[in-house]
């Protein structure tokens, strides 16, 4: 499987803005600059996208694994903070709650621990990734 994205950037960094525009076309022309970025401007920017990237990819093998392990979801959520330091990210840190019939919160967290470990995303990531989960 391949997909991609693509970026188009007019002018310098502060001044300029670009558009983004995903494979699926869900992001079609979708604005991002420097104020978007690094201040309070209107559009997206990557690290608010590798979240977005990191809390989908981590939920679906979540779900995977609870599913595998025989267990009913009645919903999971996952929020995901990127923490950008000196043009680096340094940290993803997941924030999930899930509804989950008939699992224990011992076998949640292992399910857990293990997504975290194994999502393509996480495996991509040269960041501290870290989890707080809560069963409901």
């Amino acid at each position: 499987m391949k997909r991609n994205a693509t970026a188009v950037w007019n002018g310098s960094l502060k001044e300029g803005a670009g558009k983004l525009t995903t494979q699926s076309t869900t992001l079609k022309d979708t604005q991002y600059s420097f104020k978007s970025r690094f201040e309070e401007g209107v559009g997206t920017n990557p690290e608010e996208l590798v979240a977005a990237a990191h809390s989908g990819c981590f939920t679906m093998q979540l779900s995977a694994y609870i599913t595998e392990g025989g267990f009913e979801i009645e919903s999971i959520e996952t929020k995901c903070d990127i923490e950008l330091v000196e043009g680096t990210i340094i940290t993803s840190h997941l924030t999930v709650n899930a509804e989950v019939k008939a699992i224990t919160d011992e076998v949640f967290q292992q399910l857990v621990t293990k997504a975290e470990k194994n999502c393509p995303i996480s495996k991509l990531l040269n960041a501290a990734i870290s989890t707080t989960a809560t069963l409901v």
